[in-house]
């Protein structure tokens, strides 16, 4: 499937979900182990995307990377974690 192909399936994906959420009004709890399992699907995202990038598979690669972001991301606005993303500049210093 082409890059273009990918990004209009996951954009209909995306799209599909927003019109069917629910928001819950009540907040959730998050349990250790749940929290513990998400950052073990995430690190497999890594896994992936190192996988797929080195068998110049950009495409699957961007997209794993873009998962583990997400649910990084996700943890970290529900307060079940604590990071901060590298900025430009460190990334500049490490080259």
């Amino acid at each position: 499937m082409s890059l273009e192909g990918l990004v209009s399936k996951y954009i209909a994906s995306a799209e599909h979900v927003f019109g069917n959420m629910v928001i819950v009004e009540t907040p959730t709890s998050l349990s250790g182990d749940s929290v513990k399992k998400v950052v073990e699907f995430a690190k497999a995202y890594l896994e992936d995307a190192k996988y797929y990038r080195d068998k110049k598979e950009t495409a699957v690669s961007l997209t794993s990377i873009a998962y583990c972001e997400g649910l990084l991301d996700a943890l970290r606005l529900l307060g079940a974690v604590k990071f901060e993303w590298p900025t430009r500049k460190l990334e500049k210093s490490e080259r």
